[in-house]
């Protein structure tokens, strides 16, 4: 592992860049961090039966991607937002033939507020489409596999050696600077206490398209670590 100002880099197989993930992982959880954030990273890193052209990128393609807004929060559809804008702009109507002017502005307002956020709603569906396109198809071929929050910054690149051995670079970045350190601490120690790491495996891999091409690790213990 190479450590720099940029984060903590490994050159290697697949299996080298699954087991970064993990004792990075392992360090974060050990250093007392337990947030959305750091599940949104535990998610992403890769694992060791999965592919990167195919379960990376779509885990990148939803990192990226647009969240949610306040209507797809609520679980509505934009048509059922536009339906109730259209009940409130009709109660606003009455109110103003029944001289409430007050009530009639309010019913007014929350008319076009549905509407915003049907179109909203829409218009984030739309783009994530696009998104998802454009990744999968485009920005795959040209940037490195990612993952960005608060808490972690990470990349993925591939490349081939003289040979035609499939090698991978894993970067990855601990954004708070005091954390950083400790985290670099701890995966010192585990560079010195632990003689054998096992990285986690949700299901055994018996051919080498599991990793575009790398053999993958050994079934046998798959618990997290353990000492000779």
């Amino acid at each position: 592992m190479e450590e720099s100002v940029s984060g903590f880099k490994v050159r290697g197989t697949w299996g080298d860049v699954v087991e970064h993930g993990e004792r990075i992982t392992r360090a974060l959880r050990d250093a007392g961090v337990d947030s959305d954030a750091f599940e949104e990273w535990d998610e992403w890193r890769p694992k060791s039966h999965e592919r990167l052209g195919e379960d990376v990128s779509e885990k990148t393609a939803a990192q990226a991607s647009v969240g949610e807004g306040e209507g797809e929060k609520a679980g509505k559809e934009p048509d059922e937002d536009l339906q109730t804008a259209g009940e409130r702009l009709s109660e606003s109507y009455e109110k103003v033939e029944e001289g409430d002017n007050d009530e009639a502005v309010e019913r007014w307002s929350e008319s076009l507020g549905y509407v915003a956020r049907a179109a909203d709603s829409a218009g984030r569906r739309m783009l994530r489409r696009v998104e998802n396109t454009v990744y999968q198809r485009v920005m795959t071929q040209l940037a490195p596999y990612y993952f960005d929050n608060e808490l972690v910054s990470a990349n993925i690149q591939k490349s081939a050696r003289g040979d035609d051995e499939v090698s991978f670079i894993f970067e990855v970045n601990v954004n708070d600077d005091d954390l950083k350190s400790e985290v670099s601490d701890r995966l010192g120690a585990f560079d010195d206490e632990v003689t054998r790491w096992h990285v986690d495996t949700e299901k055994e891999t018996e051919t080498v398209e599991a990793a575009e091409g790398v053999e993958p690790p050994p079934s046998d213990d798959r618990s997290r670590s353990t000492t000779n």
